[in-house]
């Protein structure tokens, strides 16, 4: 090797580590080598390392922008709570075993993610999964785990299903030799993953998970509140039971009462049928209420002197905690006319840990008091440091839902799909068309679709991909793949196997869009050696960087199952490393059938 080679994976293997030992930020590790690269390949001259605008011409690939554009969709989707409107239903009863209750989850999940990013699909199911668990009495960690697996492998089916696929599709498409990807190529190898991997967890989980209870619950929240919620005209849940409305076994919620017309149902019953005008009194956590706030047919009980001029979605609930200098102490809330002097609503009360009974605008204030309102968004900048609030904190994913664009979102996400199947259209322009058609039939508002975008994620992806063309016009993919060779020998599947393997690895170590990158010049430079197809490597390649299961900084869904299911790292390699293994026999053996070399 070079010296140009040397320093390329010199730079890969200090990536590695930073990545692998969480020195920093991701996308700030994969840019500092990045700029390393950069920099040595400017002051010596080499034409072997690549320059400033090369190397930075990966965060302008068609894989990064596709990426960025499915971030909007997928907000949209889960702004009108479309995608939250076909799943609840899934969930079922609760007279149900824990092999039944995992097959309620993996199966609806791994299909939903088949055409959506799995990070977002993972966080949609999160309440509705610890539904489930609190309805049924299962442990979380039996079934946790399981849907951040599920939504990996539905992922592996189709090009738009995880970032990685589109990140190899685009680094392929630059092959003379393979051409673009479309977006059910991968479902040949990855629909036999999948329901193999879906299989492993019914069969496996009874050994292979802990029956543990979560280290952070919403129980162990000391903030109850009380809030009214209405029946307004026309909605969908007029005429249904309250066990049919979905208002029966919510989590962290207890229906207290219902008002109708003065007169108070203080035991309501699971066959009791919503009307018109209907007031329902629920006791919950601050979590539950953001839950609460998303069901459709339900608004906020607030009477007319209560009610905010901006529209309902361009509202989100902030928490406030009362002083003892604010200007309306020893007055109730109607009285000290709340909404006019802070433009915000009131529609719950906490005091002292504990819920406050009574209608909202008859609450006198004290202080202390924890106040759950609903605002504009600029209100937190705006009173953060205000002398008559202790705190002022905005409640994570509290933007109303819009749902009667839910079938519209569908629609959009329908013609996305269409058009990349049909390849009517390329996948990018095809993904920028469908995010642009959220914001405008307002799906998703402007606001929210650029907060949408995970920025740190592009960067990572467009850093790895400057770093890979290090790797590759230094020379090193060369010299690591004769490397490979030289132990598998000239045999291609055990050079397959190599490839797969070293995929693997680097994907539990780091994350998959960097494993990605940085094995495909390998595994075209190992293809090329061997004068055979270069396809089974790069599907190899794909499959592998998914296919991640044996430590939880191997694929972000992971991470975010780490503490709702009380799960620790021995958890993930028991459960984990047999997937693994599995996956990757499937995939060595199968790929060169489907795509011969």
């Amino acid at each position: 090797m070079g010296w140009e080679a040397w320093i390329a994976l010199s730079a890969v293997i200090v990536l590695l580590i930073g990545l692998a030992r969480n020195w920093g930020p991701p996308e700030f590790i994969v840019l500092a080598v990045l700029l390393c690269l950069i920099t040595a390949g400017e002051l010596t001259g080499s034409p072997r390392l690549p320059s400033a605008s090369q190397a930075i011409a990966g965060l302008a690939n068609s894989a990064v922008v596709t990426v960025g554009a499915l971030f909007i969709v997928v907000a949209g989707l889960t702004q009108t709570g479309a995608m939250t409107r076909l799943a609840r239903p899934l969930m079922g009863g609760t007279n149900v075993s824990i092999a039944g209750a995992q097959a309620r989850v993996i199966f609806p999940v791994a299909g939903i993610s088949s055409f959506l990013n799995n990070t977002p699909v993972v966080a949609m199911f999160l309440p509705v999964v610890n539904d489930l668990c609190r309805r049924t009495g299962i442990s979380p960690s039996k079934l946790f785990l399981p849907l951040s697996i599920a939504s990996t492998l539905g992922g592996l089916c189709t090009l738009i299903g995880t970032s990685t696929n589109l990140v190899v599709s685009g680094l392929a498409a630059k092959e003379p030799s393979l051409g673009e990807l479309s977006i059910f190529d991968p479902a040949w190898i990855g629909i036999p993953c999948c329901l193999s991997g879906l299989i492993y967890i019914i069969v496996c989980q009874r050994w292979l998970l802990p029956d543990r209870k979560p280290v952070i619950s919403r129980k162990d929240d000391p903030r109850e509140y009380c809030v009214e919620m209405s029946v307004p005209v026309k909605s969908l849940l007029i005429g249904q039971t309250v066990e049919q409305a979905g208002l029966r076994h919510l989590p962290g919620l207890f229906l207290v009462e219902i008002d109708r017309q003065g007169e108070v149902l203080p035991a309501v019953g699971p066959q009791e049928k919503l009307r018109e005008g209907d007031r329902l009194v629920f006791a919950g956590h601050v979590e539950s209420m953001v839950d609460l706030q998303k069901i459709a047919g339900l608004v906020p009980a607030m009477d007319s002197v209560f009610r905010l001029g901006t529209g309902q979605s361009e509202r989100s609930l902030i928490e406030v905690v009362v002083s003892d200098r604010c200007p309306l102490l020893g007055s109730t809330i109607r009285e000290g006319h709340f909404r006019s002097v802070y433009d915000a609503a009131v529609i719950a009360v906490a005091r002292s840990g504990r819920r406050v009974a009574g209608r909202i605008g008859d609450v006198v204030l004290q202080a202390g008091d924890t106040l759950l309102v609903e605002a504009r968004p600029s209100f937190v900048e705006e009173l953060r440091d205000s002398p008559d609030f202790y705190l002022v904190s905005g409640v994570e994913n509290s933007m109303p839902i819009r749902h009667g664009r839910a079938n519209l979102a569908l629609g959009i996400l329908a013609g996305l799909i269409l058009l990349a199947s049909m390849e009517w259209l390329e996948m990018v322009t095809a993904s920028l068309l469908a995010a642009i058609l959220m914001v405008a039939t307002g799906c998703c508002s402007s606001g929210l679709a650029r907060k949408s975008i995970d920025w740190s994620v592009l960067l990572v992806i467009g850093g790895s991909l400057g770093v890979g063309l290090a790797l590759d016009r230094s020379g090193a993919a060369l010299a690591i793949s004769q490397s490979i060779i030289g132990v598998a020998g000239q045999n291609p599947w055990l050079v397959l196997a190599a490839v797969y393997l070293t995929t693997m690895l680097f994907t539990e170590l780091i994350t998959n869009n960097a494993a990605a990158v940085l094995v495909f010049p390998i595994a075209i430079t190992s293809a090329n050696s061997l004068s055979v197809n270069q396809m089974p490597f790069v599907m190899a390649v794909m499959m592998a960087a998914s296919a991640g299961f044996a430590t939880p900084i191997g694929y972000q869904t992971s991470l975010m199952v780490y503490g709702p299911g009380g799960y620790r790292f021995s958890d993930y390699l028991r459960f984990g490393i047999p997937l693994d293994l599995l996956l990757m026999v499937i995939c060595v053996v199968l790929i060169p059938v489907i795509w011969p070399f």
